[in-house]
């Protein structure tokens, strides 16, 4: 009889889990590993019946005690091998569709407002803060900034492939990053480098960003501020607060386009006041002109 293990074991083999960023095949292997001491030996004529399905919500829960994310991550990923074998036709069903999430996080809290970013620029060397102008200037990832070579930059523009989507993105430099990339001595091949003057690990980048932030008074303390990957859902929300449309924006930080609208609908926009004012401001400008909106009923009109 076929178990689950079967269908594991060929996922990791297959070019969709091969193809996947080193990070993110990193990651699912963890969890394939919490998976197969639960589910291994799982008979695949078992996936129909409805008890499955419950004790794996169930499994889930149990999890969530822990913690509720890590719950819904692992979760995902079965529920991203079973859908990848159904296609296939190796099982007969999905028991983890459409599972919902347990883990809700509110990012509207979560925006790098001046105040933050004035208290990072007080206390950051200049290899931190050269980290965050990228991210707030060009809206990509930690990873992806870490890697970012100088071959990348050609004065004018970033190009760079997205670690995560494959996504192949050209940035504009703006003025303030320019400035900046300009007077940063190219003593390695990346862009970012510690003190000694070597690239970044992820770790190592990590815990001085975490050290900085404490310094600033930004975490620490019962504080729990803006992290580095909200500064790119703040660079989304900057350049839509600058009137960019939704193509604009994906176009810069490589979001799909649906990504990018909702990340401002459930997240970032809904909040910010700042967002209102220039939607009153244009209109006010709009209606500034006589004779464009009357003001008074035409003579004669009625109402129906």
């Amino acid at each position: 009889m076929d178990r689950l293990q079967s269908v594991l074991n060929a996922y990791q083999d297959s070019p969709k889990f091969l193809d996947l960023a080193v990070r993110t095949r990193r990651d699912y292997t963890r969890n394939i590993r919490v998976i197969e001491k639960r589910y291994a030996d799982l008979p695949i004529d078992a996936l129909p019946d409805p008890a499955t399905r419950g004790d794996m919500l169930d499994w889930r829960d149990t999890m969530a005690r822990k913690s509720r994310r890590q719950a819904d991550y692992i979760f995902a990923t079965l529920a991203a091998i079973l859908a990848w074998a159904k296609d296939r036709g190796r099982v007969p069903t999905n028991p983890c569709e459409r599972p919902g999430k347990l883990y809700r996080s509110d990012r509207a809290e979560s925006i790098w407002t001046s105040d933050t970013e004035s208290a990072l620029r007080e206390v950051a060397p200049d290899r931190i803060w050269l980290a965050y102008m990228l991210a707030i200037w060009t809206g990509q990832r930690q990873g992806d900034l870490l890697r970012l070579t100088w071959t990348a930059y050609d004065g004018r523009a970033i190009r760079l492939r997205q670690s995560k989507t494959g996504a192949r993105v050209t940035v504009p430099v703006g003025a303030p990053l320019k400035e900046l990339l300009d007077l940063t001595p190219r003593a390695t091949t990346t862009i970012l480098s510690t003190s000694e003057g070597t690239p970044w690990t992820s770790d190592g980048f990590r815990s001085t960003w975490r050290k900085t932030c404490v310094a600033a008074g930004i975490i620490g303390l019962g504080l729990k501020g803006p992290t580095f990957h909200d500064i790119r859902g703040t660079a989304v929300t900057r350049l839509a607060l600058a009137g960019c449309s939704t193509p604009e924006i994906a176009t810069i930080t490589g979001h799909a386009l649906k990504d990018v609208e909702l990340m401002l609908d459930a997240h970032y926009l809904a909040r910010d006041i700042g967002l209102a004012e220039s939607a009153v401001r244009k209109r006010e400008n709009h209606e500034a002109h006589p004779g464009l909106f009357p003001t008074a009923r035409p003579t004669g009109s009625r109402c129906s």
